[in-house]
């Protein structure tokens, strides 16, 4: 079963409690994985704005919008929503977040959001922060995962189906760009609870640690 290697704990220990900062060797160099907090708003902010157009539309909104970060500082405040940041000789180089609702009928299913400076790409940064990131969720006691992206976006669809993601749907013309356009959006999910299953029935009961 290839999607389990990661979780198996081939590429980091899920059984072990998480605890940050993180500090982590990539080929970008030494990267430090914290939670975000309301005393990086601004250094979020730059992150986002910096980011290529087309890349901001992994995510809801517009995080190069202060209005939009303003908010998000909010919703990490009251418990919402965890965000880690892979931090760079002082700079933000990347952003995972854990998006879930007790309060919903979906308690059950948590919603991963991830971007990466575009400098910074294919060096193992978004490998690090989304494994991190994974972990949260596992931590959180979630069942279901799911991200959605772009279609034209394959070296994030592959880096979590790396991890064991599926594609589930395809929403076309879901969102529209500054100039306009509209794009496909497709959705990835990971059944954490029936992965676990078949690790236990393998014989690796302790193979995912909630």
């Amino acid at each position: 079963m290839a999607e389990t290697g990661f979780l198996a704990g081939k590429e980091i220990d899920m059984s072990e409690q998480r605890s940050y900062p993180r500090h982590v060797k990539t080929d970008a160099g030494d990267i430090e994985i914290r939670l975000m907090s309301p005393a990086d708003e601004a250094a979020v902010l730059a992150f986002g704005k910096g980011l290529p157009t087309h890349d901001l539309l992994f995510l809801p909104r517009n995080i190069s919008e202060p209005k939009v970060l303003s908010a998000w500082v909010k919703e990490i405040e009251r418990g919402a929503i965890q965000s880690l940041l892979a931090v760079k000789d002082g700079k933000v180089v990347g952003c995972g977040t854990l998006v879930r609702d007790p309060h919903s009928w979906s308690p059950h299913v948590g919603e991963i959001r991830m971007v990466v400076s575009l400098d910074v790409r294919g060096k193992g940064v978004g490998k690090a922060l989304s494994q991190e990131t994974f972990a949260l969720a596992l931590g959180a006691g979630l069942e279901k995962l799911s991200v959605q992206m772009t279609v034209d976006q394959q070296a994030a669809i592959a880096l979590f189906e790396s991890l064991g993601f599926k594609a589930e749907a395809l929403l076309r013309d879901h969102v529209r760009d500054v100039d306009g356009k509209t794009h496909d959006i497709v959705v990835l999910g990971h059944n954490v609870a029936q992965v676990q299953a078949q690790m236990e029935a393998y014989g690796l009961p302790g193979a995912v640690q909630h």
